[in-house]
């Protein structure tokens, strides 16, 4: 259960948009939706498994398109009325004061009820800090695979040019051509060859990039596609 008019613990979509919760109704993430294979307006049965155990019908009347997790969600009354109990709270979202911290902590220390503590600043330090380590580290591998794939191409490519085409190459030094120049004419040919080489190679590492965000995308985690100019630098 969700109340509507939160404002330090809202619900945002993957535009940074919050969500607002019908006042009646199941709002489910997008994840859970395809593993249901329901859409907005259909009915889902839901048993309860806390108070008065029950099986319910709900209508979905929301969708909520985020990244973590799978989740249903419904306004905060009408959780309560589905549940024919009066409203509870089992978490409170605060905003700290750094300098009235340790304070907090001593008073939250004095309340038996209250089961633990997560600082949200902490948390999202954390995961940044452990997705860069993961990031960078692929990241690195990658370039280095590409860069050796890449050298070894351009290098294999150069010799067997070099071996077919060395009666041409003799041909250009009969006919005046010095070493520097045919050299050029070769390295040129191979500038050429990889200058076309690009654009096929975009369209591909674009279509693999999707289908890794597609197929790695999961019920803990999914991604969003995002391709800037400088990633093809």
């Amino acid at each position: 259960g969700r109340p509507r008019d939160a404002d330090l613990n809202r619900i945002i979509d993957t535009d940074l948009h919050p969500v607002v919760l019908p006042e009646a109704g199941l709002a489910l993430s997008s994840w859970l939706v395809h593993i249901l294979g329901t859409q907005v307006g259909d009915f889902v049965e839901i048993d309860l498994l806390e108070g008065r155990r029950r099986t319910v019908s709900l209508p979905v009347t929301a969708l909520v398109e985020d990244y973590f997790g799978i989740q249903g969600m419904m306004h905060f009354d009408a959780l309560a009325r589905l549940m024919r109990e009066a409203p509870a709270v089992n978490s409170v979202s605060v905003s700290l004061d750094a300098n009235e911290r340790d304070r907090f902590y001593d008073a939250i220390k004095s309340m038996p009820t209250v089961s633990g503590v997560a600082l949200q600043r902490v948390s999202l330090a954390n995961f940044r800090d452990a997705l860069a380590v993961l990031v960078t580290t692929m990241a690195n591998i990658y370039i280095g695979l590409a860069a050796v794939i890449a050298f070894g191409v351009v290098y294999n490519s150069a010799r067997i040019s070099l071996s077919e085409r060395a009666r041409e190459l003799a041909s250009l030094r009969v006919l005046g051509f010095t070493r520097g120049e045919v050299l050029r004419i070769l390295l040129l040919e191979l500038a050429v060859l990889t200058l076309l080489a690009q654009p096929p190679g975009w369209a591909i590492g674009y279509g693999l990039a999707w289908t890794l965000q597609t197929k790695m995308a999961g019920e803990l985690m999914r991604t969003r596609l995002v391709v800037e100019h400088s990633t093809y630098v």
